[in-house]
C-alpha cells in the first residue's frame, strides 16, 4: 500500500486547522505544515498532529510555498490540502479505500472540489475536479513498439472523492491584489492566469478593481502573442472598465470586438447594462435576452443565467409590462432553486 505525505501551507488558521486535520485522520503517513507567518495559535495546534512544522518567509508566491512544502515530503505520494478543506466520513472512507488499491502507475489523482459557490470564487460550478494527490517521484517509461518514445504526459485518475470547501471568507480581494502586484512588476501573465484574473474580476471585482486592471487588459487586447480567447477576455474586461468610467467610445471600441467574434453572454450582458443605464429598456431587454438565450458564457456562468433573467425583469418593469417582468422573475427564482437542489444532491 502506498504511503502519503500531507503537505499544507498555513497562516493564522487556528479556527479551522483541527477540523481539517481531524477529517484526514488515518490517511496521511506524515504531515508537513509550512507556516508563512502565523501570529495566532496555528503552530501550537499543528504541533498536536506533527513535528514536521517549517517556517517559510512569505513572498506573495503560492507556488514557491507549495514547492517548499513538497520538497520536505518523503512518502510515495503527496496530498496537497488547504486548511479550509474538509473530508466527511463517506469521502474519508473513499480515500482510505483508494489508498489500498491505488495502482503504482497513477501519477496524479483528481478529486472533486465541492461547495465552491458559497463565496465568490473563480469557479462557475459547485463541483469541479482538481489535482490533489501527486506521485512524489515520477518514473519515466518508454512507449510504442516502433518509433518508441518516453511518455511525458502524467497518468491521471479521476476519483469519486469529494472535498468540501468551507472558507471563512472570500479570498478574491487577496487574489486581485496579487494580480495587481504582478502587473506593477511587469510580469506577463500566462494564458491560465490571464483567464483566472478576468474571471475573478467578473465574478467578484468592484468598479475600482476593473479600473485598476483596465490598462493591463487594454494592452493585452492589442497583444499579438495572445490567442483569440485571451483577446476576447481582455476586451470584456476593458469594456466593463470603460462602462464604469462612462467612457462611451472606449466601451464600444472593445465590446464591438467581442460581438464581431463569436459573441458571448458577457458581451451581450454588458450591452444590456449600457442601455439599461440609459433607461432604453427595449434595447437593454434585447441584449439581456441574447445573453440568456442566444449565447454562452465565457467567464461567469451567472451572466448567461440568473443575472440575465433578473435584468430582463427589470427591463420589463421599466417598459410597464408587469406580466412579462414577473415571468422572468419566476424563471430566475426557478433557476436558483434548481442550483440549490443540485448542490444539495452533491452534498448528499
Amino acid at each position: 500500500m502506498p504511503t502519503i505525505s500531507l503537505c499544507m501551507i498555513v497562516k493564522n488558521e487556528e479556527k479551522i486547522l483541527s477540523r481539517c486535520l481531524d477529517s484526514l485522520a488515518g490517511i496521511a503517513d506524515e504531515i508537513i505544515l509550512v507556516d508563512t507567518g502565523s501570529t495566532d495559535r496555528t503552530k501550537k495546534i499543528a504541533a498536536r498532529y506533527t513535528k514536521l512544522i517549517y517556517d517559510y518567509t512569505w513572498t506573495d508566491d503560492f507556488a514557491a510555498a507549495r514547492n517548499f512544502a513538497f520538497s520536505k515530503a518523503g512518502k510515495d505520494y503527496i496530498y496537497s490540502a488547504d486548511a479550509d478543506e474538509v473530508l466527511d466520513e463517506e469521502n474519508r472512507n473513499r480515500f482510505l479505500q483508494l489508498k489500498k488499491v491505488l495502482p503504482r502507475e497513477v501519477e496524479i489523482v483528481q478529486m472533486k472540489y465541492g461547495n465552491q459557490l458559497q463565496f465568490n470564487t473563480i469557479y462557475n460550478y459547485e463541483e469541479e475536479y482538481r489535482p490533489k494527490l501527486f506521485k512524489r517521484e515520477r518514473s519515466f517509461v518508454w512507449e510504442e513498439a516502433i518509433h518508441e518514445t518516453v511518455r511525458i504526459t502524467p497518468v491521471i485518475y479521476d476519483s469519486d472523492i469529494v472535498i468540501t470547501h468551507l472558507p471563512q471568507s472570500c479570498h478574491s480581494g487577496r487574489d486581485l491584489r496579487n494580480f495587481e502586484r504582478q502587473i506593477r512588476e511587469g510580469r506577463k501573465l500566462s494564458k491560465r492566469l490571464h483567464n483566472i484574473y478576468a474571471k475573478e474580476l467578473f465574478i467578484s471585482g468592484s468598479a475600482e478593481d476593473f479600473q485598476k486592471a483596465a490598462a493591463f487588459f487594454e494592452q493585452s487586447a492589442a497583444d499579438t502573442d495572445r490567442d483569440a480567447g485571451e483577446v476576447m477576455e481582455a476586451c470584456l474586461v476593458a469594456a466593463r472598465a470603460a462602462r464604469f468610467d462612462h467612457c462611451v467610445n472606449k466601451f464600444f471600441k472593445y465590446i464591438v470586438k467581442v460581438i464581431a467574434q463569436e459573441g458571448c453572454s458577457e458581451g451581450c450582458y454588458e450591452l444590456g447594462e449600457f442601455y439599461l443605464e440609459q433607461e432604453d429598456y427595449s434595447e437593454a431587454a434585447m441584449w439581456f435576452y441574447n445573453a440568456r438565450y442566444e449565447t454562452t458564457p465565457l467567464l461567469y456562468i451567472q451572466l448567461g443565467g440568473t443575472f440575465a433573467l433578473e435584468k430582463l425583469a427589470v427591463c420589463y418593469d421599466g417598459l410597464k409590462m408587469p406580466e412579462q417582468a414577473e415571468e422572468y422573475r419566476r424563471a430566475a427564482e426557478q433557476e436558483d432553486k434548481q442550483k440549490e437542489e443540485q448542490g444539495e444532491e452533491g452534498e448528499a
